[in-house]
């Protein structure tokens, strides 16, 4: 990283003003435990979604519940949420309503999840590291609206705010993606493995954020990749 760069990105974490960059082999360290911090997301959505997949790689130790992914609008807080009340659990939110994918509980490792939801069918995937769960049903006929506040370490319990400390995050995020479709088993895969991926709203790899208190960007220090 030059000099110019690092010092933007001092700048932006000491302001607040607007970074966008490849965060390719980077992390946010969310640092402290629990947390205000946040990291507010920079989407180019132009229409309501009536798909959509979101995906993202965290590292954590907490055993106490976090928010991974808060998408509100102003008509819904938990247009699309991902969360985790217990480490052998996620919910998965759309419009409101979830539903839940019991996992094996972690071994302290990187966990990459993706999420994924159409319209048409209410059909909810969830895949974990790579594999697929069960799909479930979820808001059949749902429309998410495209006017978003988009977060990263935080649940929001109204527009960009409302939040309990004790339902932050704390440890590392990479590989934030959001994409306005449903990505096939192959691109799944593709996410996990860290392979090419289709144009995206969201993407690591030209990520517009601005991070909002104890928030760092460092390199990732381990293998995020587990089999």
């Amino acid at each position: 990283m030059g000099h110019l760069q690092l010092w933007l990105l001092v700048l932006a974490g000491l302001t607040g003003m607007v970074a966008q960059e490849d965060l390719y082999r980077k992390v946010f360290v969310f640092r402290k435990d629990p947390s205000d911090a946040f990291v507010a997301l920079r989407a180019r959505l132009q229409q309501p979604l009536h798909n959509f997949t979101v995906c993202l790689r965290s590292y954590t130790d907490l055993t106490r519940p976090h928010s991974l992914f808060s998408y509100a609008t102003k008509a819904q807080d938990n247009e699309i949420l991902l969360f985790k009340p217990k480490p052998e659990e996620y919910r998965f939110y759309v419009g409101g309503k979830f539903v839940t994918f019991r996992v094996p509980e972690g071994r302290r490792e990187w966990e990459h999840v993706c999420a994924s939801w159409e319209s048409a069918t209410g059909i909810a995937e969830f895949w974990l590291n790579g594999k697929p769960w069960p799909r479930k049903g979820l808001q059949r006929g749902y429309t998410v609206g495209a006017t978003a506040s988009i977060l990263l370490g935080q649940e929001q319990d109204s527009f960009g705010g409302g939040f309990d400390l004790y339902n932050s995050f704390s440890g590392e995020l990479t590989d934030v993606y959001l994409w306005d479709a449903g990505l096939s088993p192959e691109k799944m895969r593709a996410a996990f493995l860290s392979l090419r991926l289709p144009p995206a709203l969201l993407a690591w790899n030209g990520l517009s954020y601005e991070v909002k208190g104890d928030v760092v960007v460092k390199p990732r220090l381990r293998e995020a990749l587990q089999a």
